[in-house]
């Protein structure tokens, strides 16, 4: 089996290679393909994931080159993480959002739709190259903002499905609380990727006992406090709401917060700087502590799940995955892309049926799910107008006078990006 990671120089990378090695059982690998022009970090990057792979023993070999089609020729599996334009892109999309008093963040809003600006014609031509060197592959995408990005590959005919580490996060954090293993955490997880809640909790699989009521009556100050949102809240509400639904629910107060602190790039960046150097320690043969904090906990089982199940090798028989609609949230189109469990096989994904989603979501579902395709309308066609469009629909902007400036200065921002502009 052939798995090509396409970011292959990530910091994060060291993070997946770990789980590859760990859970070589589940996931087979007998080649894995790192690819990234950037020829140093990948160097680094690339010399650890050997030394974990040999200090694991694990047999497969690791290649790493700068050359896409050389990379993905005769893959099963290609892993997209890539970040068009770098933390230097992100720190742009967390700051000038803040400007109109509008959250600045690389997923939601009006950074999220510079980001999908700038993402989505890269990784169609990454998806085109894939399908030219095996048509049969699996396209597995974590690269933000993954619906909209997962949206376009399908729409564009690819074996492709969305990924992401939020739910596999609740899962553990709940088995912890309640005392089980993950496995036998069953999620009720519905919604868009980044905008989602927990409206059950089943223990043993889709019609084992919920203990979500439970849950947050024993547990509501804990997960109330991870959010970063008040327990009152969670009561009413009687779900457990992404911590993404904090730049909804909390918005003004996310802005005067961002306002105060530095980016969250900023951070990261920094942390790269340090990974970087521990990474060219040629003693080092483990993930430093320190990748903990760099965020995307538990990526590396959820990829090695996913890809295990599509390749047949194994894998949970559900998984929360980003899909095609296709009529299990009946008031979105079906060629919407929902993030909800599925089961999960050869043949892909196929969402299991939800029950019917409180007006309270479903609203919020729907105007974000309109603003999504809008926004690859306007990453596919360009020009203005679309990301105005765009813009002026989503649910965190939606007055004319932010969404004319907040378009002038996604396109001032991003003009390198922008083949239109």
């Amino acid at each position: 089996m052939k798995l090509t990671v396409v970011g292959g120089g990530s910091t994060y990378t060291p993070e997946l290679i770990d789980g590859f090695a760990r859970l070589r059982d589940t996931l087979p690998i007998e080649e894995l393909v790192l690819v990234d022009p950037a020829a140093e970090r990948l160097e680094l990057v690339g010399g650890l994931a050997r030394r974990i792979f040999a200090k694991q023993e694990h047999p497969g070999r690791i290649v790493t080159t700068a050359d896409l089609d050389a990379g993905v020729d005769g893959a099963d599996a290609v892993l997209l993480q890539l970040r068009v334009g770098g933390q230097a892109a992100r720190e742009q999309d967390e700051t000038w959002p803040l400007e109109c008093g509008c959250v600045g963040q690389e997923t939601t809003g009006a950074g999220g739709l510079a980001k999908a600006l700038r993402t989505v014609p890269v990784v169609l031509d990454i998806a085109e190259r894939v399908r030219r060197a095996n048509p049969r592959a699996w396209i597995i995408d974590f690269t933000n903002p993954v619906g909209i990005v997962t949206r376009a590959l399908l729409q564009a005919g690819h074996r492709a499905v969305g990924l992401c580490n939020v739910a596999i996060g609740f899962q553990r954090k709940f088995a912890g609380l309640l005392g089980v293993a993950p496995a036998d955490v069953h999620l009720g997880h519905v919604g868009l990727n980044h905008l989602t809640w927990e409206t059950g909790v089943r223990l043993g699989g889709p019609e084992g006992e919920n203990v979500l009521p439970k849950l947050l009556a024993e547990h509501g100050d804990a997960i109330a406090g991870d959010l970063r949102l008040p327990r009152p809240l969670l009561d009413r509400l009687g779900v457990v709401p992404s911590y993404y639904l904090r730049y909804y629910y909390a918005h003004d107060e996310v802005v005067r917060e961002l306002r105060t602190k530095p980016s969250r790039a900023a951070e990261v960046a920094a942390m790269e700087r340090e990974l970087l150097t521990m990474y060219g320690d040629p003693a080092l043969a483990e993930k430093p502590a320190l990748l903990a904090k760099r965020g995307g906990a538990y990526y590396s089982e959820a990829a090695v799940d996913l890809a295990a199940a599509l390749l047949g090798a194994g894998g949970s028989p559900y998984q929360v995955v980003n899909a095609v609609n296709r009529g299990t949230l009946p008031f979105l189109p079906d060629d919407a892309v929902i993030e909800v469990q599925a089961a999960v096989g050869p043949n892909g994904p196929v969402p299991l049926p939800v029950p019917e989603l409180d007006p309270l979501f479903a609203g919020l579902v729907a105007g974000v799910t309109a603003y999504e395709e809008l926004a690859l309308e306007a990453a596919l066609r360009g020009g203005r107008d679309r990301v105005f469009r765009a813009l002026l629909a989503h649910p965190l902007i939606g007055q004319y006078a932010y969404a004319d400036t907040l378009t002038d200065q996604l396109i001032a921002h991003n003009r390198e990006h922008l083949a239109w502009a």
